[in-house]
């Protein structure tokens, strides 16, 4: 019964996001930022390119790009390399195409990425009341698994949202896929993708499902699973936290339409079909 006088102590926990700002603190390694600008220091920069354990890191001429589709969050560039990259506490860095995890810049094309993002809400138009989710792990290491185990928990509680797991495809809006794509997945996947009505949303959790991550493409696995499944959303990240993936969710699905920055308010909070 310890848990009576602990609620009472806590009060609520639940988490307002998205309809407030939140997040983990300033001493969160929530992505890796390349300063504007930077560049200058080559050996610096190739120090931390050659010390990239995914190939993440790129020198363009005088540009740094970085590929958060391979970053691991290792933390070697911002040891290496300070004044080009930086550690941010911020989580929301889900992408509407793979190109646009390449930064800076790596959204390319405005027109293209407002397209795409006009075409997935024009699909998912009628799931603003309840959103329906099913979770494949396509090669995991598990460790995705555990953060989006946390989402049903009372801090982020997903189901305020209106989104619930369910077990059949059948009954799923939304695909949450993590893993490298193993070989031993690529069919269930594929099948479980096929069995969902229309419309459906794709959502790749991580950077094994962008790249392959640690892995990357071999005998066992092709180096995510964007050519299996149609991706919508990308969530990089290894592992992304809950606030990471719950954004690439509220993104997908429309919760928060067209605001780009949390502060405003959402749409009130959905109910069941």
């Amino acid at each position: 019964m310890a848990w009576i006088p602990r609620g009472l102590r806590d009060g609520v926990v639940t988490s307002r996001y998205p309809r407030r700002a939140d997040g983990y603190g300033p001493d969160f390694f929530g992505h890796v930022e390349v300063a504007p600008g930077s560049g200058d220091d080559r050996e610096a920069v190739s120090a931390a390119a050659g010390a990239c354990p995914t190939r993440a890191i790129a020198l363009d001429g005088g540009r740094v790009r970085l590929d958060r589709g391979r970053c691991v969050l290792c933390g070697r560039c911002v040891a290496l390399a300070p004044d080009t990259f930086r550690a941010d506490p911020g989580f929301e860095t889900a992408a509407f195409s793979r190109r646009a995890l390449v930064v800076p810049d790596g959204e390319g094309d405005d027109a293209e990425v407002a397209d795409a993002r006009m075409k997935l809400a024009r699909r998912v138009r009628v799931l603003r009341r309840s959103v329906n989710v099913r979770h494949v792990d396509a090669g995991s290491d598990g460790s995705e698994e555990w953060e989006i185990a946390a989402l049903t928990n009372p801090v982020y509680d997903i189901q305020r949202l209106g989104v619930f797991f369910t077990a059949s495809p059948k009954h799923a809006d939304l695909l949450l896929v993590t893993g490298a794509g193993s070989a031993g997945m690529q069919g269930p996947l594929r099948q479980t993708y096929d069995l969902m009505p229309h419309p459906k949303v794709v959502i790749a959790v991580g950077v094994d499902t962008s790249s392959g991550g640690m892995v990357g493409e071999s005998y066992a696995a092709r180096g995510g699973v964007g050519q299996f499944v149609p991706v919508d959303v990308f969530v990089p990240g290894s592992p992304p936290s809950p606030f990471g993936i719950l954004h690439g969710i509220v993104e997908a699905v429309g919760i928060l339409g067209s605001r780009r920055h949390v502060g405003a308010e959402a749409p009130a909070t959905r109910t069941a079909k």
